[in-house]
């Protein structure tokens, strides 16, 4: 039972309760649900009102559960309830956890190409979001995700959405799929369910190539190496994603080892700047030697196509090649997928 004294109050509540399928019952100043679903529904309830009341809002409505027949005994417990602010903290619901609560993620692909021949040999998977009507990207998501401490979780739903979207047109094309290290504490554990959604999918291991991002590489480098050798156990290929300018980047591609390196595309943007040119054969030749592929981010015009490929790059990926999009089977599959290196 919720109770409060603001008008305008209980009847918003009443509504967005009957949506979620609870009953309601309704008299002055109160309202009454009856959850039918062993508390699932209320708690969806309540992390919609986590992102639709203010503070003052919350403040002033009380909240008491098995509420008492006897009109004293209801009124002297009313008196004591905690305020929905109290539940909400007791519950651990923020406004960034009813924000992602409610909602819609899907997967957005971008092709990633030879530059050899211009073909589509890959695709990365993004993540999206509609909230209240508006298309957010995951950079924003996964802010609110870490704010919420729900960036384990963000992050399984955008491998699993990722691997399940593709399934239907993938073909024999590779698929990379973004993963935040920090959000994975045992693999074995963590990457369990994203090892089955491959699975299911149909997507033959050697096609999944997981991107970590180089700033958000975790402190502790021996869990990173055990996360990246149950990767590599299980088939997936691993790349090291936005490596830039500085002495730090070689140094974590040699640490990393991984099996495609994808250059920063504000290091691209520079080209065809000397210094800019000067790391990118750099990083290309290390990455080479080390047998991994190497990929060039936010390619957006000719003349940068030609630049990364003069430079050793083997493939490309930006608005010259296409946008992120949802995508549908194509009519024919293209010939073939990229192989990398031999080490």
């Amino acid at each position: 039972m919720l109770a409060t004294s603001i008008g305008h109050v209980l009847p918003h509540i009443a509504r967005i309760a009957q949506s979620l399928g609870l009953a309601v019952g309704t008299a002055p100043q109160v309202v009454d649900l009856l959850d039918e679903r062993g508390g699932r529904l209320l708690h969806r309830l309540f992390q919609r009102l986590a992102r639709d009341l203010t503070d003052a809002e919350m403040e002033a409505v009380r909240v008491v559960t098995d509420p008492p027949l006897d009109g004293a005994a209801m009124t002297a417990r009313l008196l004591t309830a905690p305020t929905l602010a109290v539940e909400l903290a007791r519950r651990g619901i923020t406004v960034e956890i009813g924000v992602l609560a409610e909602a819609e993620l899907w997967s957005v692909y971008q092709p990633v190409v030879s530059l050899a021949d211009r073909s589509v040999v890959a695709h990365e998977a993004l993540l999206r979001g509609l909230v209240d009507g508006r298309e957010v990207g995951g950079g924003d998501l996964f802010f609110v995700a870490e704010s919420a401490g729900w960036l384990n979780r963000l992050d399984r739903i955008g491998r699993e959405s990722a691997i399940t979207g593709a399934a239907p047109w993938l073909g024999s094309q590779d698929l990379f799929v973004n993963v935040d290290p920090r959000s994975i504490h045992r693999p074995q554990v963590c990457l369990a369910s994203t090892e089955r959604a491959a699975d299911e999918a149909g997507i033959a291991p050697e096609q999944l190539v997981f991107e970590i991002v180089e700033s958000q590489v975790i402190a502790d480098r021996g869990h990173l190496v055990s996360i990246l050798e149950h990767y590599r156990s299980l088939g997936w290929r691993v790349a090291l994603d936005d490596v830039g300018a500085g002495w730090s980047s070689f140094s974590l591609v040699s640490a990393v080892r991984p099996d495609v390196v994808k250059l920063d595309k504000r290091l691209v943007q520079e080209l065809p700047d000397d210094g800019a040119r000067a790391v990118v054969r750099a990083v290309t030749d290390l990455a080479h030697r080390l047998g991994a592929v190497v990929v060039a981010e936010g390619v957006e015009n000719e003349q940068l196509a030609e630049e990364v490929a003069a430079l050793g790059a083997d493939m490309g990926q930006g608005w010259l090649f296409g946008r992120p999009v949802s995508h549908e089977p194509p009519v024919e599959e293209p010939e073939g997928r990229w192989q990398p290196v031999t080490r």
